[in-house]
């Protein structure tokens, strides 16, 4: 098992029989020098026959502050999971999608978001923070080419625990695509990607109610495991993947408000504006109502 894991990353097993055969021909050296044999060959001798491991399984991580939600993705090597990233800042309604996403995941990101600005109020949103702020969307790793509709339910539950300040609860991860009305939509891979959050140490998956009957090709022992939220609205979603109280504004950002508007104020000639002079507005109030809406700085 150590050496499909950690040693090959394929749909078949080619690589898995050359990397055996690699282990059987390094047994048989050692034993031609006549250094003593460790029977059988367990894990540990796994590794000092191969070298390090070439492949991890990545394990979900703790998102601790609101921005943040975890996608399920189809590979070719298997399912795995997304971290979706998002963050606002001062501006006039922008929105940025980075992590070499492709066209239709472009076109989900922007769906999630209008469904969002549509149906603010429903899900805590403030309306007003959509005119006075660009919005950012990010999916590591940015190296990876990543397509699909199957991101559609991750991306707005980002956005929803961005601009609403409630982080994501530990160990959730969704796929299903969303339609401008907030539906929840089938999508493919669904055994892959559950057998990915498994690995991955995840305890629940929400995924659209029309696929239910697809866990039905998930072995058993994966299955009473873990738990699965069948859903049919976005905001379904939403409600499960987040918690219910929205956490406050951390001083160390209203410092850093500080910060930032008597930099804005010395900007001129690195000297406070004089009386009469013009007066660089504060980012505080640039932002009013902050402690509601103002999104995790960390990316």
């Amino acid at each position: 098992m150590r050496i499909a894991r950690e040693y090959t990353a394929e749909a078949g097993l080619r690589n898995l029989e050359r990397e055996i055969a690699n282990v059987l021909r390094r047994t048989a050296k050692q034993a031609a020098e006549g250094k003593e044999l460790v029977r059988p060959i367990g894990p540990e001798q796994v590794r000092e026959l191969l070298g390090p491991p070439r492949f991890e399984d990545e394990k979900a991580q703790l998102l601790d502050e609101p921005g943040a939600a975890l996608g399920l993705a189809w590979t070719p090597v298997g399912g795995e999971v997304l971290t979706i990233e998002a963050t606002a800042m001062p501006g006039d309604r922008g929105f940025t999608l980075t992590g070499q996403l492709g066209d239709v995941m472009k076109e989900s990101a922007q769906a999630a978001l209008s469904y969002i600005r549509s149906h603010a109020d429903k899900l805590g949103v403030d309306p007003e923070i959509f005119t006075r702020a660009d919005i950012h969307v990010h999916i590591p790793a940015g190296a990876i080419p990543k397509d699909g509709p199957s991101a559609g339910v991750a991306l707005a539950t980002a956005l929803v625990s961005l601009l609403s300040r409630r982080k994501a609860r530990a160990h959730i991860a969704m796929t299903g695509e969303i339609t401008l009305r907030g539906m929840v939509l089938k999508v493919g891979g669904i055994k892959e990607k559950v057998l990915g959050a498994h690995r991955a140490g995840i305890k629940t998956v929400i995924l659209p109610a029309a696929n239910t009957v697809d866990l039905e090709e998930v072995p058993i022992e994966v299955r009473t495991h873990m738990i699965f939220a069948p859903v049919e609205r976005a905001e379904q979603a939403i409600q499960l993947a987040l918690e219910e109280t929205p956490m406050p504004v951390d001083a160390a950002d209203e410092a850093t408000d500080t910060d930032a508007a008597a930099e804005a104020g010395e900007a001129s000639n690195g000297a406070p504006p004089q009386p009469g002079e013009p007066q660089a507005e504060p980012l505080a109030e640039q932002a009013p109502q902050r402690s509601r809406t103002r999104a995790a700085r960390r990316s």
